[in-house]
């Protein structure tokens, strides 16, 4: 819409306000201010689509103007809890342990086996499954029991803070099994802040686990949700995860909090004790063509008012 301006004595004023019409700085103005009064929102530097730096803000297209329409789904385990920490180790210890029971192999193969699986299908438990007869459910639980997961848990406050504050529908999308993501996020006092939690038990397509990162899975996903795919934003850790995300039209953010031992939090309200070993933050490698933002908080994903 044109912005007029009423004639009156001549004036000193630029030729386009003399032939009745704002000037470009004018027009720039009135359409900056209309955007304000529209979504209640400054707009952001990256608005159109630019592309952020490391801790840059996602554009304010993402919170303006349907934003109360926009899907967020995240990952739970190194996106919105410390899991290298609190549950890794001891899943990798697990997993390898139940290769060799239950497939009759050596440590060894066992390792080369898991290896081979997680490059061929993005998951060890698809390749037990197709070429072993494992059945997915037992698996899940036998390596997913982790005595004394709760004392080792640790988040950040600020993260739940922006949960908190995000506006949309947000869900957990995660590929570990319900029992796990129901104990860590009740734990973390995180739960509430969901609309829903889709696990690995809910990523099945004609009868098939399809986890992440099945794109049919993503699609599927999304279809349920009643929204397409360029009306969801995935925050994850795991490039592979993000990049079959972005091929759907997925808006994709790349969660580097808990990468390489960089979170410094409190561990369970206790000072954690490898603080001051810690690494420091650090940019891993240039973000991937496919990749809409990396940030190190979740406070970064809106602009503050």
């Amino acid at each position: 819409m044109v912005l007029r301006t009423n004639r009156t004595a001549p004036s000193p004023t630029p030729s386009s306000e003399r032939k009745g019409r704002p000037s470009v700085k004018a027009r720039r103005a009135a359409h900056t201010q209309r955007r304000r009064d529209a979504s209640g929102v400054r707009p952001s530097r990256l608005a159109g689509g630019e592309r952020s730096g490391e801790g840059a803000t996602l554009t304010t297209r993402v919170e303006e103007p349907h934003a109360a329409s926009r899907v967020w789904l995240f990952d739970l385990d190194n996106t919105l809890h410390d899991a290298t920490n609190a549950a890794f180790g001891e899943m990798h210890v697990a997993i390898g342990d139940y290769v060799v029971e239950h497939v009759g192999v050596s440590h060894e193969e066992a390792d080369r086996l898991r290896q081979k699986y997680w490059l061929r299908y993005g998951a060890t438990l698809l390749g037990l499954v197709r070429h072993h007869g494992v059945r997915a459910a037992h698996f899940l639980d036998e390596t997913h029991r982790l005595p004394g997961l709760e004392e080792r848990l640790r988040t950040s406050s600020h993260d739940r803070a922006a949960l908190a504050a995000l506006r949309g529908r947000k869900f957990i999308l995660t590929n570990a099994p319900r029992a796990y993501a129901m104990r860590v996020l009740t734990t973390l006092r995180l739960l509430h802040h969901f609309d829903g939690v889709i696990t690995i038990e809910d990523m099945t397509m004609f009868g098939a686990l399809r986890p992440k990162p099945d794109a049919r899975m993503l699609r599927q996903v999304a279809a349920q949700l009643g929204v397409a795919p360029s009306r969801c934003i995935l925050v994850e850790d795991t490039l592979v995860h993000l990049k079959a995300a972005r091929s759907l039209g997925m808006r994709t953010v790349w969660m580097q909090r808990y990468v390489g031992g960089r979170f410094r939090g409190a561990l369970r309200g206790r000072l954690n004790p490898d603080i001051e070993r810690a690494a420091t933050a650090c940019r891993i490698c240039p973000k991937p063509p496919y990749l809409y933002a990396k940030i190190g908080a979740l406070r970064h994903l809106t602009r503050p008012r």
